[in-house]
């Protein structure tokens, strides 16, 4: 199989609308938690989210382009732009037909959706926005990015909901393994801090009511009560080694191992024991090559909903056995809430990160140990240490399991 490495990040986030910052923030353990400020919340349970801060679609592509879209593919382009200018590409020395997308939504638009039927309600169906379908569905995340780096090949929107991010990076991996491509942008964006967004998941009892920006996302900690809606992008370029290492390339890191399973158990509850996820960690550890002695880190899933956390810890039980206590494990969504089909990829961006700085984040607001969630989260400050190789975890709804296994590079 070709290797596949990463040479470009970029990121739209609650703390931070670059990588740097957003990284900076996760270091100094910055929450991103806030009251809703994109509609009125007074009759809703939920009044906090993460929201982006200080994002202007215009510094990042024209108004015509940006009227064209709605917010996440703002987001979308915008992280898309950062990674692809990191990666230093030049798309007039490449074949556009060999650079592709892998970018992913959740659920797309649930706000053009909204306005939608306001407007069918109010002024009738012939008032509908004529841009509706391209604004709303969630594959336009890949096509404007497409559309705006010019890039041909192939461009491919995985919906997994929360795992959804992870999924497109780890598609992306396989399409440059199996030669489909030489370089992908891929990763996941999202935008739903809307009526319908929040409505829905407070219906389904996972977003936190409470309104304490200290203590609203509790990943693994036993007083948590649901994950805080969150918001951005995260987008990596990936690539061919020998196609980076001739264009002379900065690599940042290897991506050396995927797994993808489905629970096949419950439309949103994770399988009770563990085992899907187990396995899917299992897959990408295996296609490593490496053993499971081997893995000291894992960056949960970790959505601080009480069955997310309770069964993620059987899953590494499961897998790891004993070894599962001297491994550290943390949640980012501590920091930056629940990301939905961005939030893998911006988790990706974070274990690049850790392994180049030799630095593992602390778990934000973590305290209070549970009966059965007893590993290491890393509570208290973060953690100086060198790291070979980072696990990264996405569950999604549906039962969609996605692990990816990056390392540290090392020439051979």
């Amino acid at each position: 199989m070709r290797r596949v490495v990463v040479t470009g990040m970029g990121a739209i986030t609650p703390i931070g609308n670059n990588v740097e910052e957003f990284w900076d923030g996760i270091k100094h353990k910055k929450l991103g938690f806030g009251a809703i400020t994109r509609f009125d919340t007074n009759d809703y349970k939920v009044k906090l989210a993460a929201e982006v801060k200080n994002f202007n679609a215009k510094d990042y592509m024209d108004f015509k382009a940006a009227k064209r879209m709605e917010l996440f593919c703002q987001y979308g382009v915008a992280a898309a732009k950062e990674a692809f200018e990191n990666a230093g590409l030049n798309m007039e020395q490449e074949d556009p037909y060999r650079v592709g997308c892998s970018i992913g939504s959740g659920v797309g638009s649930l706000q053009a959706a909204e306005a939608a039927c306001n407007k069918i309600q109010d002024k009738g169906p012939s008032r509908v926005n004529p841009l509706l379908v391209p604004l709303m569905i969630s594959n336009m995340a890949a096509g404007n990015v497409s559309i705006q780096l010019g890039l041909k090949g192939k461009s491919l929107n995985v919906v997994t909901a929360c795992a959804t991010g992870t999924h497109s990076i780890g598609e992306a991996y396989r399409s440059i393994q199996c030669n489909d491509a030489d370089v992908m942008l891929a990763g996941g964006a999202e935008a739903s801090i809307c009526p319908v967004g929040i409505a829905g998941f407070t219906a389904l009892t996972a977003l936190s009511v409470s309104d304490d920006p200290e203590k609203c996302s509790l990943p693994f900690d036993k007083n948590r009560s649901g994950f805080v809606m969150g918001e951005g992008a995260g987008v990596v370029v990936l690539e061919e080694l020998e196609h980076a290492k001739k264009r002379g390339a900065t690599i940042l890191a290897e991506v050396v191992g995927y797994g993808a399973t489905s629970d096949a158990y419950h439309i949103t509850s994770p399988a009770e024991d563990g085992s899907g996820a187990a396995k899917a960690m299992e897959m990408a550890i295996k296609e490593a090559g490496m053993h499971k002695e081997e893995i000291m880190y894992i960056n949960a899933h970790g959505t601080a909903t009480h069955h997310n956390d309770l069964f993620e810890t059987r899953a590494i039980k499961y897998l790891f056995g004993d070894h599962a206590y001297k491994m550290k494990i943390n949640s980012t969504k501590s920091m930056i809430g629940h990301l939905l089909g961005a939030a893998g990829a911006v988790e990706f961006i974070t274990c690049v990160k850790e392994i180049q700085e030799g630095f593992i984040h602390a778990t934000a607001g973590y305290q209070t140990q549970d009966e059965e969630i007893d590993l290491n989260y890393v509570a208290g400050e973060g953690v100086e240490e060198a790291i070979d190789c980072a696990l990264t975890n996405s569950l999604g709804f549906g039962g969609h399991n996605a692990s990816l296994l990056i390392k540290k590079y090392v020439e051979e």
